[in-house]
């Protein structure tokens, strides 16, 4: 794909891989020297980003599991407004309903939910971090370095998941990946070739009116 009109209504949120099938590294390379080339404040380049493949992957997927089993998640403190709540619970039905869970099967649920914490068995594991005292407008670099290489990974083929839920884990992430104290962990990423017989991975999720979000004004 070169054109990006296609690219960006190709990306998806991938929740399952083909875990047999490696990234090249090469391409992998590739769309990280891409999203390099992100805007950010006075250039500051905020983002770091820890990949994890092969026995480090391995290791780090068995230690959020564990912790995981030994404190359940609280998604709720993964810092979205009640307010929109709402469109958390959209997200889920049509995630959960792609995969033929009803929404009263709490044990499916959570198994699903669980895949979160071994990056849905995608070979590529990554964790999203920014300096602690960067604010929120060079967050907003991190986000266009994130989106650039979601889109140069979709480009080159390869699926990709960010995953908020990660991040409710964060001294794991730091022990398993050596991330020091002065990194903000900010989410998760997942990176792999999307396994299409998954149907959840062909969703395509809703988006509001451009007018809903977007205020034009001409006079």
């Amino acid at each position: 794909m070169t054109d990006l009109d296609e690219v960006v209504r190709a990306r998806r949120s991938n929740r399952m891989f083909l875990p047999g099938r490696a990234v090249p590294r090469e391409l992998l390379d590739e769309a990280l020297e891409l999203a390099m080339r992100a805007p950010s404040n006075s250039n500051t380049q905020p983002w770091q980003l820890y990949l994890a493949t092969g026995e480090r992957r391995a290791r780090l997927a068995e230690a959020l599991l564990a912790a995981v089993d030994a404190t359940p998640p609280a998604l709720a403190a993964a810092g979205l407004p009640p307010k929109f709540a709402y469109r958390r619970m959209q997200c889920g039905a049509l995630v959960y309903g792609a995969m033929g869970i009803e929404r009263d099967d709490r044990e499916g649920r959570w198994k699903a939910q669980r895949r979160n914490w071994e990056f849905f068995g995608a070979p590529v594991a990554g964790v999203v971090c920014m300096h602690r005292d960067f604010g929120p407008v060079d967050a907003l670099g991190v986000g266009m370095f994130l989106q650039t290489l979601l889109l140069a990974l979709t480009e080159r083929g390869l699926g990709s998941c960010v995953q908020v839920s990660i991040a409710l884990y964060p001294d794991v992430l730091r022990e398993q990946l050596d991330i020091p104290d002065d990194l903000t962990v900010l989410c998760g990423l997942s990176i792999g070739y999307a396994d299409p017989a998954f149907p959840a991975n062909h969703l395509v999720m809703p988006r509001n009116p451009v007018g809903e979000n977007v205020v034009i004004l001409d006079s």
